[in-house]
């Protein structure tokens, strides 16, 4: 479990591999896309109410969370570790449980906000400026998640929006695919 928080948080995958990660996952996600609407378009308007993906989701966010407090230097609160472990796998429960509606947006807004933190860390002081193509990705899904753990029916619109018209859908596809190539392409020439 340390061996997993060191690589993500101290002192954090490299530069380079971070950018050529992130880049080539929006690259293939947003190719794929584009290539299969009849499986994608079905399956992101009923992503938002989807229990089953929702506490797949929950879990793994939970265990990122406890993965992140049980490794970090804890300074005086040491003492607290093993109560707050047991609280957060009783949130972990009770989220899953008690909170059915829009669980998969929730849960994946969460996971943004937790995802955002090892890209910045990869990308913290370092040069060139072109690392800001991870740093506003970064940045971006963490605000986006913060709004989708708060208010989960904007997903939901979201989609609806970008599914209502057939150029929005290509174009946020294509957008979505170059940012990553361009992401990837800086990574492995400069950073």
């Amino acid at each position: 479990m340390q061996a997993l928080y060191n690589t993500l948080y101290e002192p954090g995958l490299p530069l380079k591999l971070m950018g050529i990660l992130v880049g080539l996952w929006l690259v293939a996600s947003h190719v794929f896309v584009l290539l299969k609407p009849a499986i994608v378009k079905p399956w992101l308007r009923a992503l938002p109410r989807n229990e089953r993906i929702g506490t797949v989701l929950v879990i793994i966010g939970f265990a990122w969370a406890y993965l992140i407090w049980s490794c970090m230097d804890l300074g005086e609160f040491f003492k607290i570790e093993r109560p707050v472990q047991m609280f957060i796998i009783g949130i972990c429960v009770g989220v899953i449980v008690y909170v059915k509606e829009f669980l998969a947006v929730r849960s994946l807004g969460f996971l943004m906000i937790l995802a955002a933190a090892p890209m910045l860390e990869s990308a913290f002081l370092k040069e060139p400026q072109s690392r800001l193509l991870l740093v506003v990705f970064a940045y971006a899904i963490a605000v986006k998640g913060m709004f989708w753990v708060g208010m989960p029916y904007l997903m939901r619109d979201q989609i609806n929006w970008v599914l209502a018209n057939e150029n929005r859908y290509k174009i946020g596809a294509v957008a979505g695919a170059a940012y990553g190539l361009g992401m990837a392409v800086c990574a492995v020439l400069w950073w």
